[in-house]
């Protein structure tokens, strides 16, 4: 691992009450010490304690600001390397003049997420944990926050070192059976062995699986596109979901020529919302470009609310718009029912039926929430989960959570047919080196560099 000493602003660009410059490496204390004046004399600094002086540039005397100086000593810092925090006022020009102090005295200008990296090369915390800061930082609800909190704290790590404890111990007899043929009992015939897989490994792995296609979107969102012929509302559903006006609304058909994008959180969910142009057959060279666009959204999207109207009825255009939606997940918008007759029914086609429907007036503001439950339900597959204790694989867990099954599997069918410990045991060793994949055992340098490009510069 890279030993120099690293530094940069700890805190967001822009004007604010505090700013902070994190230095972390051996030569933290001196690089640090030699701009900073103490408001009364010191000997060496004590870790984990605050200082109240000044930074003054060397070479000038001149004063840069009034500061608090916290040292924290290796290994009991974030990276687990010396660390010093200098606190300034928070304007970009003093953070900046410190910071060229810091890189002036021999620090190196840090890495995007280099401390969060060092913390993991140094043991400080596993590979899920340091995607858990990342994910800590770009939270947008409640609920991704939750989550992102328990998985700081290790709740994925210590279910997956459950699930790999009891991988290791079935390993464990079938090594004995390898080493001692002579003097192991047959585990085949040993009691408790098929519950301890289904019981103490699948189940959990199958579980943890389940937990990634149920709440990932807590974590990452999904993009919500509206689409419809013109003039059935569709910027109007946009302003009545995002409670402002984002889109035009005019009578005039074919007013939206462009999609216009706008986040919302929908029951915990970020959602980022896409009104689009309205898909219809025309000569003019701008609308063109803008279905067009309309059908990159469609073919990006995780969910398309598909907008009719209650009055006149289905149209033609409604029928095409519905063959290219149809192998996407959508929701069915009735709107406009404040212009139509009570006591007719819009009479749906047979292929629309496995469509959820909700019936909306976007002038009149109804049904907007049933809409947005609609598609909170649509999204969470069976109700969601529960998040008071939130385990939610990114997808890099996932994938590795399916390999370690794919080779339990293989494992527990060779338990059952008999098959040679030697080839259990290695399909036992390879479900444990995916799970062990999950906290960055043998994580190579290009699966490091993508996952801390991710993080800002300072964290």
């Amino acid at each position: 691992m890279d030993d120099s000493t690293i530094a940069a602003i700890a805190t967001p660009v822009g004007c604010g009450g505090i700013g902070i410059i994190r230095i972390s490496g051996s030569q933290a204390v001196f690089i640090a010490s030699a701009v900073f004046q103490p408001s009364k004399a010191a000997g060496p600094f004590r870790s984990h304690r605050i200082y109240h002086g000044h930074v003054v540039n060397p070479e000038s005397g001149r004063v840069l600001d009034e500061v608090f100086f916290l040292f924290m000593r290796a290994p009991r810092s974030y990276t687990r390397e010396d660390v010093v925090e200098i606190h300034t006022h928070g304007g970009p020009m003093v953070l900046r003049a410190v910071l060229d102090l810091m890189l002036k005295g021999g620090a190196r200008l840090a890495e995007a997420g280099e401390f969060t990296k060092r913390a993991f090369l140094n043991g400080r915390i596993d590979l899920s944990q340091a995607e858990a800061v990342i994910d800590l930082v770009q939270a947008r609800t409640e609920k991704s926050l939750q989550i992102a909190a328990a998985q700081v704290k290790g709740a994925l790590r210590h279910e997956v070192e459950s699930i790999r404890k009891s991988l290791m111990g079935i390993q464990a007899e079938y090594e004995a059976a390898i080493d001692f043929p002579d003097e192991t009992e047959g585990i085949g015939e040993a009691a408790g062995v098929p519950d301890r897989f289904q019981n103490d490994i699948i189940a959990p792995l199958e579980k943890m699986i389940e937990h990634y296609r149920t709440g990932h979107v807590f974590r990452e969102g999904i993009t919500l596109v509206i689409v419809g012929r013109p003039n059935v509302g569709k910027s109007s559903l946009m302003n009545c979901l995002v409670r402002k006006d984002r889109a035009i609304v005019s009578p005039m058909p074919g007013t939206t020529r462009d999609f216009i994008e706008e986040p919302l959180v929908i029951n915990g969910i970020p959602v980022l919302v896409v009104d689009t142009a309205g898909l219809q057959d025309t000569h003019d060279p701008v609308e063109k470009i803008g279905i067009e666009k309309t059908m990159e959204s469609i073919r990006a999207s995780d969910l398309v609310l598909f907008v009719v109207e209650a009055d006149p009825g289905l149209l033609p255009e409604d029928r095409r718009i519905f063959e290219e939606i149809k192998d996407k997940p959508a929701i069915l918008v009735v709107n406009k029912t404040d212009l139509a007759d009570p006591r007719k029914e819009l009479r749906i086609p047979d292929a629309w039926r496995s469509l959820p429907m909700v019936k909306t007036s976007a002038l009149l503001h109804r049904g907007i929430e049933n809409l947005k439950a609609k598609i909170a339900a649509t999204v969470i597959a069976d109700g969601g989960i529960q998040t008071e204790s939130p385990v939610i694989p990114n997808l890099r867990h996932k994938n590795a959570l399916e390999r370690a099954l794919k080779a339990v599997l293989e494992a527990y069918d060779g338990f059952r047919t008999g098959r040679s410990p030697e080839l259990v045991s290695m399909d036992l060793k390879e479900a444990g080196d995916a799970l062990g994949g999950i906290m960055g055992e043998k994580a190579d340098a290009d699966l490091l560099d993508e996952i801390f490009s991710r993080f800002c510069i300072g964290k």
